[in-house]
């Protein structure tokens, strides 16, 4: 079972998401708590009984980290293997020696890792494929696989601010090992969003970790719009989420069945806080990335 030691992730954790801050009464719009660019009007949460927020309960049992060093790079392409090549047969393990799932695209992405706090285990990690500069016509695995006129269209898909999720897994064995009692659910007051008979929705308690750390790399590296090549079954889950993207195309064959799509990332944080506000909360880190992505549309590619 592959665990992580804080002491072998120097410079990989973000030091928000280890502590705990006191910021008061979360009733009400979220706008003007800070600072700086507005949230977005409708961002308002439900006050819990306890007062206690979901992203508080989130960061309690899993932190979602930058797989910055050769260690954790190492641990990232061991937990793709496992998925990709053990519990999947999408890649061949005769290609992938070591136990270690790696392709081209690794050289101009960047990863991070899903750790459940209590155990110190794994859970599962993501890649953001980065645009080549040089040769952006061959940044990512969608140019390969998708032939829709919209990839040409700068100003629909502007390649250089594109980002390519990748690679997006939880394995099943470690989820087995940990065990299901283990995953605080979340769930969705806000009465706002599709429910079926009035029923509160309770959020799957891995993705949103990992969907955040893609959020914080997209900012760090100046990244402003995604685009991915997905399994209909992970549209569908992210779709409970309040995340939705646009359809390029029709389905291609993949690993599969798969949908090209794309989405601007303050368009799909918006739909999210009208949906989900708590879901929100936590892809934004409590309103931090948004007000650095805002920064970031404002002032163009840092």
């Amino acid at each position: 079972m592959q665990r992580w030691s804080r002491v072998h992730a120097t410079g990989g954790s973000m030091a928000s998401h280890g502590e705990e801050k006191n910021e008061g009464s979360i009733s009400g719009e979220l706008a003007g708590r800070r600072s700086g660019a507005p949230f977005p009007a409708t961002a308002q949460l439900v006050a819990r009984p306890d007062g206690e927020r979901p992203i508080e309960v989130y960061r309690r049992s899993f932190e979602a980290m930058q797989a910055n060093t050769e260690e954790l790079l190492e641990q990232a392409y061991r937990l793709r293997y496992q998925v990709y090549c053990v519990e999947n047969p999408f890649e061949d393990p005769a290609d992938n020696p070591g136990g270690l799932e790696t392709d081209e695209f690794d050289a101009h992405a960047v990863h991070s890792l899903l750790i459940h706090r209590p155990s110190g285990v794994i859970m599962g990690t993501v890649r953001l494929v980065l645009p080549l500069q040089d040769a952006p016509e061959r940044s990512f695995a969608i140019q390969r696989v998708c032939n829709d006129p919209l990839l040409r269209d700068l100003d629909r898909f502007p390649i250089l601010q594109m980002g390519e999720i990748s690679r997006f897994c939880i394995s099943k064995q470690f989820r087995q090992r940990v065990g299901d009692q283990l995953y605080p659910a979340i769930v969705d007051t806000s009465g706002q969003g599709p429910s079926r008979g009035g029923e509160r929705r309770t959020i799957p308690s891995l993705m949103p970790g990992l969907i955040e750390a893609l959020v914080r790399m997209s900012i760090e590296n100046g990244i402003a719009y995604w685009c991915a090549v997905m399994e209909p079954t992970l549209l569908r889950l992210l779709r409970r989420l309040g995340i939705y993207f646009d359809n390029i195309g029709p389905m291609v064959k993949y690993h599969g069945k798969r949908q090209p799509c794309y989405k601007k990332l303050d368009v799909l944080l918006e739909r999210v806080c009208n949906e989900s506000p708590d879901v929100w909360d936590l892809l934004t880190d409590g309103g931090r990335h948004w007000e650095a992505l805002q920064v970031l549309q404002d002032g163009g590619r840092r």
